[in-house]
């Protein structure tokens, strides 16, 4: 069974710093195309940043306008992990964050529907 378990969401002030987590389990992603979206509270779930394969130990990324310079993604292979650090956080970055597993590889994915495999997600509150 594919699990997606997301961990390190929580309570920030606003200019602070969290890494999430993305915990996979059942089969390996490490080929995938993986992403992290978000949904804050009366908004639509919305892209946040993506990674695809390339070669072995070789991904590139991509990330919202809204995100860049202040978000990283990154995977680790050995951990079959999905990471997010976030720094520099602010107030509109209040949501649940989610990560998520394509079925398929080598492309950047920026919609829900590219996606097969989603974690429950983890609450992320900035406060100002």
């Amino acid at each position: 069974q594919v699990q997606l378990v997301e961990s390190g969401g929580g309570l920030v002030q606003a200019g602070g710093s969290l890494r999430l987590s993305c915990a996979a389990s059942g089969h390996s992603f490490n080929q995938n195309t993986m992403g992290w979206f978000r949904q804050a509270p009366g908004k639509e779930r919305e892209f946040v940043s993506t990674t695809k394969w390339i070669s072995e130990g070789l991904y590139f990324t991509d990330r919202a306008k809204s995100v860049k310079g202040r978000f990283t993604i990154s995977r680790s292979d050995a951990k079959n992990t999905l990471y997010l650090q976030m720094n520099s956080l602010k107030p509109e970055d209040t949501a649940v964050y989610y990560c998520a597993a394509s079925p398929s590889s080598g492309q950047y994915y920026y919609h829900e529907h590219d996606y097969r495999y989603w974690g429950q997600g983890t609450q992320v509150t900035v406060s100002s």
